[in-house]
């Protein structure tokens, strides 16, 4: 595994190619990253940004370019909040010798360049907003069914009136839905289960989000997001398997 630019501090790295367990690896990230859990690293690992070898009992080993991986994956988050799939894409083009372009940080809030070498800062995508009848084209539904899926809390627009990307997506995918014959009404119970997978991911990060430092709360709603992608997994899982269970 190549060296990571930007990667752990020369402290961080195991020396003369000892390999670390995970523990000693969490006791080094900690020193620059004090939430970091082991659970954290195995999420990591589990989504293929690290890839740490194992002993033939299964215990992880670490070399220095995986903790120097690890740091750079944590400090990306932090410093500009880039979801996994990006963070991702990055680590593999710095494998084939690429310099990725990060995100500008607002002003004050840290260097402005990526790690290993300056580069043209690109500025993150203005959230989308569609209008109404936008929104209806891009769905496929009628005023009334818009009406109906907002009665319902399934659909919100924001406070300009305007929707987002996700609501765009919500309705897609209730109209797709509404083809196999369920109703809004019958998608309660899922806005339900929803809200409260929310509200349980916002007491997790709640700690992180009220933390003075900016940085801090960018972390914050990483780890809301990667909270949230397991959510998904996980119900998608479930589903399947009391779908098995019942169409046997």
């Amino acid at each position: 595994m190549q060296r990571t630019p930007g990667g752990a501090a020369d402290g961080t790295a195991a020396p003369d190619g000892a390999l670390l367990s995970i523990g000693a690896v969490l006791g080094k990230l900690r020193e620059e990253f004090p939430e970091v859990t082991i659970s954290k690293i195995r999420f990591l690992e589990a989504e293929g940004l690290v890839d740490p070898q194992r002993t033939p009992s299964g215990y992880r080993k670490f070399a220095a370019g995986d903790v120097q991986r690890l740091a750079y994956v944590l400090r990306v988050q932090r410093d500009h909040y880039l979801p996994l799939r990006v963070i991702k894409e990055h680590l593999e083009g710095l494998d084939r010798g690429e310099q990725p372009v990060l995100p500008a940080l607002a002003a004050g809030e840290g260097p402005q360049e990526p790690p290993g070498g300056p580069g043209d800062a690109l500025a993150e995508p203005a959230e989308l907003r569609v209008g109404r009848e936008e929104f209806l084209a891009a769905t496929g539904a009628g005023e009334a069914e818009l009406e109906q899926w907002e009665s319902y809390g399934l659909v919100e627009p924001a406070g300009d009136g305007g929707y987002d990307a996700e609501a765009v997506a919500t309705g897609r995918l209730i109209a797709d839905l509404g083809r196999y014959g369920l109703e809004p009404r019958h998608l309660r119970a899922v806005k339900a289960a929803a809200d409260r997978e929310a509200g349980l991911v916002e007491q997790l990060v709640a700690p992180l989000r009220r933390h003075r430092n900016p940085q801090t709360r960018r972390h914050a709603e990483a780890t809301a997001e990667e909270l949230a992608e397991l959510s998904v997994r996980l119900h998608a899982a479930m589903l399947r398997s009391a779908l098995r269970l019942r169409l046997r």
